[in-house]
């Protein structure tokens, strides 16, 4: 598995400091980032995970512990919007460059608007997608947010 990732290369970029975890990724989880995080042993709070949806119709980004749901209602009013809806996965990867599994919120395509679950900024370190499969990130979430430009909200259900 390569760790040069174009989420990676962003965060290298960016200055921000991270490091890098791997895992045996299944593809047939019925959660993947339930799955991360006990591949990796950590707190499903800390193991986010990155989905992209449809807010007004238009991409956006949403990251979240792991082991919660998205309100759509709250994600839509944190990024603006009236209302949202997942993305079907196919358009998720054409949008984002990354394949179901291994989204990152890191280096995508295009930048997108961003909402970032405002507990997972309690944490000292989180771990969010790298952009491949079985790659994740550990990093100060306060500094994902930073380089996201994401806003800090109450998004889960």
């Amino acid at each position: 598995m390569s760790k040069a990732t174009p989420a990676t290369r962003a965060l290298e970029h960016s200055g921000v400091a991270f490091t890098v975890h791997t895992y045996d990724y299944d593809p047939d989880a019925d959660r993947i980032g339930l799955q991360a995080a006990e591949a990796i042993g950590e707190d499903p709070a800390r193991v986010l995970k990155t989905l992209m949806a449809l807010v007004d119709g238009k991409p956006a980004c949403v990251i979240l512990p792991s082991d919660r749901e998205v309100a759509m209602k709250k994600l839509a009013a944190a990024l603006g919007g009236k209302s949202a809806q997942m993305m079907k996965p196919a358009d998720a990867e054409r949008a984002t460059g990354y394949k179901v599994g291994g989204i990152s919120p890191f280096g995508q395509r295009r930048k997108v608007p961003v909402a970032i679950e405002e507990a997972a900024l309690a944490h000292d370190l989180v771990f969010i997608n790298g952009g491949q499969r079985g790659l994740q990130l550990r990093l100060d979430p306060k500094d994902a947010q930073r380089v996201l430009g994401a806003v800090a909200a109450s998004v889960v259900a």
